[in-house]
């Protein structure tokens, strides 16, 4: 099925054509791979624009730790956290920005603030007022299949059939979504790597990605630095899982992938040069 292109701040984003890098900019003391790395408003703004440089087509500005664990703070310190960040990137970045927020009110901020795309690891179930408040943003919205919150997730893992129960609760977001009047093609998905499953789980939903290009919408991956690769190679510094990482994103690039939320560029610019040289021909 093809999927119409989208436009954003006149970049194209031809899907199926290429592979877009997703970079990750974390306003957070305790996320789990560079929390407190960027808390600084200038460190943040060189971290955004290091990423920029080294090939990233989508700054992911987050304020909430969503690591296995994490415990909500206020709306006011998401606030507080996001909106001087993005603010700076929109004054000096032309790059699509991406607020990581459950919350429909910091979307709704973030957005008058420069931000371009709502990404809900909730898939708008977290906030009653988040798919409205984006239909009339009129702006892209990345729906996450997560279960519990992250503080509970990784105490329900209990699935029957892995895939499908993942692409039904996805399907039954996506026409949440649109009956709230948000268009088709402004709709991505995200099978949720590390939220609520356990490491075989996310190996196996990479395996079986191509599964969910069924659902006719772009599909988002983020593996990077998670704890499932440092399992595999014996890593306990998720800074020191580059080309597990690597390998992980080549994976899910042969798979379908169309968007990956990463850490590590360029490296992980370079796998996607090559992986799509050999995949998307």
């Amino acid at each position: 099925m093809k999927q119409e292109a989208l436009v954003i701040r006149n970049k194209s984003f031809l899907w199926g054509e290429q592979t877009y890098l997703m970079g990750v900019l974390n306003i957070t003391p305790d996320s789990f791979s560079d929390g407190g790395d960027y808390n600084n408003l200038e460190e943040a703004f060189q971290r955004a624009a290091a990423l920029v440089e080294a090939g990233a087509d989508i700054l992911d500005v987050g304020g909430q730790s969503t690591r296995p664990g994490a415990k909500q703070i206020s709306p006011e310190e998401e606030l507080e956290r996001v909106i001087p960040i993005i603010k700076r990137i929109r004054k000096h970045l032309n790059i699509p920005i991406s607020v990581d927020t459950t919350r429909a009110e910091i979307a709704q901020q973030a957005v008058r603030a420069g931000a371009d795309i709502v990404n809900d690891i909730s898939g708008g179930t977290f906030d009653a007022d988040m798919l409205t408040t984006v239909a009339a943003l009129e702006v892209p919205i990345i729906l996450m299949h997560i279960r519990g919150t992250p503080e509970t997730m990784q105490q329900m893992t209990d699935y029957e059939d892995l895939v499908g129960e993942i692409m039904g609760v996805l399907q039954e977001r996506l026409s949440a979504a649109e009956a709230a009047g948000i268009a088709r093609s402004r709709l991505l998905i995200d099978p949720g790597i590390g939220f609520g499953k356990t490491a075989e789980q996310n190996l196996e939903l990479l395996r079986k990605l191509d599964q969910f290009q069924s659902l006719g919408v772009p599909i988002l991956v983020g593996t990077s630095r998670k704890s499932f690769i440092g399992k595999i190679i014996n890593q306990d510094d998720p800074k020191q899982r580059v080309w597990g990482t690597a390998s992980s994103c080549c994976a899910a690039i042969a798979q379908g992938a169309d968007l990956l939320r990463v850490h590590d560029l360029p490296q992980m610019w370079e796998v996607s040069q090559v992986a799509d040289a050999i995949w998307r021909v």
